[in-house]
């Protein structure tokens, strides 16, 4: 049996998460969603230069590229909002913030973690969760009364430092206790997101690490000295489509049984790059492997639940002008195209 087979042999929801996105619709409901312009890539007799026109061909010469969008289900200032995932999630909390909204995972719990100076990084940034294998686990070990966070995970290289690999290492290392006590602010503010409407996840990358000795995957890659201590212990993998959507359905079934009745998902992939990939290829193919998976998987995830919805930031960014869209290492993306993405969510998504 393949993996394909035994995945679904094993999990019947997500065997009927998949039949639901792949279900046939009528012609006649089909045509309706077909006939706008916004669909339409091209049509004979316009002017494909045109800024201004509707076409996917005209609104491509625009600087900052505006998708169609047509919102499912709507916010409103009073309710409160949590972000997890990749880096781009911390420009939504940033943004979101300076809007006057209550953005619960931007607690000033987090104040009194010192971040290591001279490492750049987004505000919050170690609060980044790359993979949905660890955005997984984030959320079991708040939520799930018979999860707990693995701490032969952490790794003591000496009496005064001790890593923890389930968050971005810009924090500056302490020791066992210290970083244990930061695990439990960690704990603390995720379960937060119980009392949330509105949820953001962001998609990362798909390459992930394996710790054997803890039985967990991690957030980032481990650094050199817990490779030298244990050259064996920790193992590669690029996750698959099917994965990424099994660890997402599961994701869903924590929110769902322990967050609100009304709570609402809006899924996002982030558009920024790998930094580095460990497969061997050119890593602009690496990226493009990874963005296209988790993409594909945002958009089946969106489709399999009513109160989910895909934002298309990702697209947003990808389909601006370069200047516009990217600080100089292109990886980064501007503060100020941030802020146009938000502009567009708000008029879409925000009631009052």
């Amino acid at each position: 049996m393949g993996y394909l087979e035994e995945s679904l042999h094993k999990h019947p929801r997500l065997r009927s998460v998949l039949a639901r996105i792949a279900a046939l619709k009528p012609a006649a409901d089909v045509i309706k969603t077909w006939a706008n312009e916004y669909t339409r890539w091209h049509k004979t007799g316009i002017d494909p230069k045109d800024p201004d026109g509707p076409f996917a061909c005209q609104r491509l010469h625009r600087p900052i590229f505006m998708p169609a969008l047509r919102p499912t289900f709507h916010i409103d200032k009073s309710d409160r909002l949590f972000a997890m995932g990749s880096c781009f999630a911390r420009g939504i909390e940033s943004a979101l913030k300076a809007r006057g909204f209550r953005v619960e995972s931007a607690a000033k719990d987090f104040d009194k973690f010192t971040v290591e100076s001279g490492k750049k990084v987004t505000a919050l940034g170690f609060t980044n969760k790359y993979t949905t294998y660890s955005m997984l686990n984030e959320l079991r070990w708040a939520l799930d009364p018979a999860a707990f966070f693995p701490e032969t995970s952490l790794v003591d290289l000496d009496a005064r430092r001790c890593i923890d690999p389930h968050i971005n290492p810009t924090l500056m290392v302490t020791d066992h206790i210290g970083t244990l006590e930061r695990r439990r602010i960690i704990r603390e503010v995720t379960r937060r997101i119980n009392d949330c409407r509105v949820v953001f996840l962001t998609l990362g990358l798909v390459e992930v690490w394996y710790d054997t000795l803890a039985e967990v995957f991690l957030n980032t890659t481990p650094i050199l000295e817990m490779q030298r201590m244990f050259p064996r212990r920790y193992e590669f993998m690029t996750s698959n489509y099917l994965q990424n959507m099994e660890n997402m359905e599961s994701l869903y079934t924590l929110l769902a049984t322990h967050g609100r009745k009304d709570l609402h998902i809006i899924v996002t992939t982030s558009p920024v790059p790998l930094q580095a990939t460990f497969t061997g290829q050119d890593i602009v193919l690496a990226n493009t492997y990874s963005k296209s998976t988790l993409r594909a998987v945002a958009q089946d995830f969106a489709a399999a639940h009513d109160n989910v919805q895909y934002f298309p930031s990702y697209e947003m960014v990808m389909n601006s002008e370069r200047d516009r869209a990217w600080e100089d290492d292109l990886r980064h993306v501007k503060g100020a195209m941030t802020n146009n993405i938000m502009d567009v969510f708000m008029r879409n998504f925000v009631q009052g």
